[in-house]
């Protein structure tokens, strides 16, 4: 498998040139050699979506990968598996509500961490997709960002499946305009925009994400 993504990564970076943004390998649907092949093709992130599963995958890689990668939390996140992820791993992509959001920071408080969180927002107003919506992220950010034990890194995006070249760059690029403004209202930095997935990984890089989540492409 080393072989197949060390090319498939190569690829990818090639076609997203010039544009540098941090490649997640999404495993969520791989076991820890996965993990182990990716990390030797030169991959540094990894994300997963299941709780307790991924944390028993981390806990199964050897030392050296999980001292020197970083793990993202990419999927729907349950309130009752706040505290199996919160400090396992480096971010959490999809704080979807402030009641989620109210959970991650006790959770961190109780372990003594800060826990770097992404905001998930859902501008296709897609019903079976969780996010805030365009108006309930400003009405929320400020109540989210008081909170003690976490820290907003920026904000999360899941375009819908099928869409048009012409419709993705027009949801990616109000996403980044949303996170702009997010900045400038409340007087904070949001470095981290996380966009792209398998099927429009290029049209996220060139709208400006910092975070592409790539499994197929990466591991087929």
């Amino acid at each position: 498998m080393y072989g197949m993504v060390k090319e498939n990564l190569l690829r990818i970076r090639e076609e997203i040139e010039p544009c540098q943004p941090r490649i997640i390998a999404v495993t969520k649907y791989y076991d820890a050699n996965a993990i182990v092949s990716a990390y030797e093709a030169g991959l540094r992130d990894f994300g997963e979506s299941r709780a307790i599963e991924a944390c028993q995958k981390i806990d199964s890689l050897p030392q050296e990968i999980r001292q020197n990668s970083q793990f993202h939390f990419i999927g729907h996140l349950q309130t009752n598996k706040v505290r199996n992820v919160v400090g396992v791993f480096d971010y959490i992509h999809s704080v979807d509500s402030l009641k989620l959001a109210q959970c991650i920071s006790q959770a961190a408080l109780n372990k003594g961490i800060i826990q770097k969180i992404l905001i998930q927002i859902n501008n296709a107003c897609e019903e079976q997709k969780f996010g805030f919506s365009k108006t309930d992220v400003y009405e929320n950010f400020e109540k989210i960002k008081q909170l003690e034990g976490i820290k907003i890194s920026g904000v999360m995006d899941m375009a819908p499946l099928g869409a048009e070249e012409r419709e993705l760059h027009s949801l990616f690029a109000e996403i980044r305009q949303i996170r702009d403004d997010l900045e400038k209202q409340f007087d904070c930095s949001l470095p981290e925009l996380s966009m792209g997935m398998s099927q429009d990984y290029k049209i996220a890089a060139q709208e400006g994400s910092t975070m592409l989540r790539i499994g197929r492409k990466l591991f087929t």
